[in-house]
This record gives C-alpha cells, sequence and structure tokens, in this order.
C-alpha cells in the first residue's frame, strides 16, 4: 500500500501542518517509505508471540539504583531549562532550529 499525495496532505491538515508542494512531496515519499517497512514487518510470523505494551526491564538493570540526590540546575546554561508561564511548560528544542 502506498500512499497518495492527497493522503499526505489530509494527514498534514489534520496534524494542523502547513505544508510546502516540496515538502509535500518529500513528506509523502518519506511516510511512503515507513508504510512499506510496516508491510514488512506484518508479514513476520507472529503465532505464539504475546503481545505487550511494554518490556520489563527489571531484570536487566545492571546499574546502581540508589539514589544520589538531586541535581543541581544552578551550573547548567539558562538555555537548557524549561520555563513555565501560564500553565504552559516550555522545553528547550534538542533536535536544532
Amino acid at each position: 500500500m502506498s500512499l497518495s499525495r492527497a493522503e499526505v496532505a489530509k494527514v498534514a491538515l489534520l496534524a494542523r501542518l502547513e505544508l510546502t508542494p516540496a515538502e509535500l512531496d518529500t513528506l509523502t515519499a518519506q511516510l511512503g517509505q515507513i508504510v512499506g517497512y510496516v508491510e514488512l514487518l506484518s508479514e513476520l510470523p507472529t503465532e505464539g508471540v504475546e503481545p505487550m505494551a511494554q518490556r520489563d526491564l527489571s531484570s536487566e538493570c545492571n546499574w546502581p539504583t540508589t539514589a544520589r540526590g538531586r541535581v543541581s540546575t544552578a551550573r547548567l546554561p539558562s538555555r537548557t531549562l524549561p520555563r513555565a508561564t501560564a500553565n504552559v511548560t516550555w522545553f528547550p528544542a534538542v533536535l536544532g532550529d
């Protein structure tokens, strides 16, 4: 199943994204690749595999679990700290501009 440009445009509209025609073309190709990969995964044999919502990592924990106290934010640059205004917390971008 491949996604049409119109389907991607509808998803962008629902997500309130305003895309240029070039961005829409790029996103259509990228989402098509993602859907293709998911289709490939759906072909794997899963009989006998129980569904799970998350992995239980408690048996794989190899690091110390003792509390070491709070991290002081006094030494951190202000641009790395979240700021709160009017019931909204703004977090700094971590993936570029």
